[in-house]
């Protein structure tokens, strides 16, 4: 196979692009790694503590975390309902289904 000078050059420069970015990758994850971690770790660090969980329809749940599930599925107790910013209703514990959740704040 014969290459041009061409096709050699762009090779070179898409190698050269390649491992740019790959050390880029390491030199980001060698210090920021740490910061980089998964959603069930995050949680596992939350748990009782307050935590902010919006759900779908403009509802909300402020409480402590008391556990969770590999669903997302979440227990809190003394938790606050909220709705459109307004305290709804106070409940000591409530358990809230992780397909409603559309975050969860730590």
């Amino acid at each position: 196979m014969v290459f041009s000078r061409k096709a050699h050059i762009q090779n070179v420069i898409i190698w050269a692009l390649v491992i740019t970015k790959l050390y880029l990758y390491h030199l980001f994850i060698g210090r920021f790694g740490d910061y980089l971690q998964k959603p069930l770790a995050v949680l596992n660090k939350s748990i009782n503590q307050q935590v902010i969980v919006e759900l779908k329809a403009k509802r909300s749940y402020r409480g402590i975390l008391e556990g969770y599930d590999p669903h997302m599925n979440i227990v809190l107790k003394n938790a606050e309902e909220v709705f459109e910013g307004n305290v709804i209703r106070k409940l000591e514990s409530t358990i809230v289904r992780g397909d409603n959740i559309i975050y969860i704040s730590p």
